[in-house]
């Protein structure tokens, strides 16, 4: 037994005294204060925009709008913003489309338009998507947004005027 060294012996061994374990508790939770009040300043502060900022669910939408090229797309994107009805218009290029039109299916290289405004101004931006589109039957579509970044959502309805 006497190659073995037990807990116990180790601990009387080098005796520390309570001041000293006290100030080393001090040091480690100032350090721990000190890595963590970064995020914890983050985190209140986006707690604090979440709480204090409101946003009416569904009183912003996501409308989209497939066009035949890049053209097409940023005319209409600029159009949109132009007169106010969109704060914000992403333009996808390159995706595929396929569907069902006069009973063939059909595939098309198309551009996806992402547009962002008001829910009530999407009446008067499909109205506009079909004055200046040139398909036939235009797909324009739109999602309420329920949730999302309150201070972006709050630009969206500052920029589109009721």
């Amino acid at each position: 037994m006497e190659g073995r060294r037990s807990t116990r012996s180790c601990r009387f061994m080098y005796p520390v005294n309570s001041s000293l374990k006290l100030g080393a508790l001090v040091i480690a939770g100032s350090a721990a204060v000190l890595y963590m009040t970064p995020l914890l300043r983050i985190i209140g502060l986006r707690a604090f925009s979440m709480a204090t900022e409101s946003y009416k669910s569904g009183s912003v939408s996501a409308a989209y709008v497939t066009c035949p090229d890049v053209t097409v797309a940023k005319d209409i994107a600029k159009g949109l913003v132009e007169r106010r009805l969109a704060a914000c218009v992403n333009v996808i290029p390159q995706i595929t489309s396929i569907y069902l039109w006069k009973g063939n299916i059909e595939e098309d290289n198309e551009v996806l338009l992402m547009i962002k405004t008001r829910s009530s101004k999407i009446s008067a931006v499909t109205e506009y998507v079909r004055s200046v589109h040139p398909y036939e039957v235009c797909e324009v579509i739109s999602v309420p947004i329920e949730q999302g970044n309150p201070p972006y959502l709050s630009w969206v309805t500052d920029t589109v005027p009721e």
